[in-house]
């Protein structure tokens, strides 16, 4: 049997305030498997939970409950130094997120890997000039042809931003609220009413 690409199992994040009291300010949860290589155009609102799920799939935030499996591996048993060798999380201007330690590093496991499979681009800057949106869409096909699993986060407020992830990816997840929704292809997509509500009068004409 293969082993999927990523798995996110039962997966919670909460964030909480109150000393005596807390309440629960913000709750993610999500479960959903990846078997194999492809790119993947994730959309939501500010807030939504996106880049928390980014955080937490590579291992750089730590979960409520679940566990993530990248390649067969529990990220978040896996040595902090090595984790971006199974998944590596780029925030907007392809600057790489940092890990915070938690446990001394002889207690986690190694890598299995001495490169990233799982990149996880989040609101990457498309620049309409020179040519860069192409080459930045040939580098993430080059990454799927390589046999990686790509994520590209979006916020559109062009219609162009529509263009390139109808373009370039072959599955969607729809965050809203802490909760994802997941779509085989761009018309089951925008089929989403939540998801022509989220883009307004970007949403094509149905």
């Amino acid at each position: 049997m293969t082993t999927p690409m990523l798995r996110v199992e039962n997966l919670v994040k909460e964030y909480r305030l109150g000393m005596f009291r807390k309440r629960t300010t913000f709750r993610l949860e999500a479960d959903f498997t990846i078997d194999k290589p492809g790119i993947v155009g994730m959309m939501g609102p500010n807030g939504s939970g996106k880049t928390t799920l980014f955080e937490l799939i590579t291992g750089s935030n730590q979960l409520t409950g679940g566990r993530v499996i990248c390649a067969g591996q529990d990220i978040h048993q896996v040595r902090t130094r090595e984790r971006d060798r199974l998944a590596i999380h780029y925030h907007q201007s392809y600057q790489v997120r940092h890990f915070h330690r938690r446990k001394p590093e002889f207690l986690l496991e190694r890598a299995r890997s001495d490169y990233p499979l799982i990149h996880l681009f989040d609101e990457p800057q498309f620049n309409t000039q020179d040519g860069y949106i192409g080459f930045m869409l040939d580098f993430f096909r080059r990454l799927r042809a390589e046999e990686r699993l790509v994520f590209v986060c979006l916020h559109p407020n062009e219609p162009f931003h529509l263009d390139i992830l109808r373009e370039i990816c072959e599955r969607f997840v729809f965050v809203l609220r802490g909760r994802l929704t997941l779509a085989g292809d761009f018309d089951e997509l925008l089929g989403n009413p939540a998801v022509r509500d989220y883009l307004g009068a970007l949403a094509p004409a149905a």
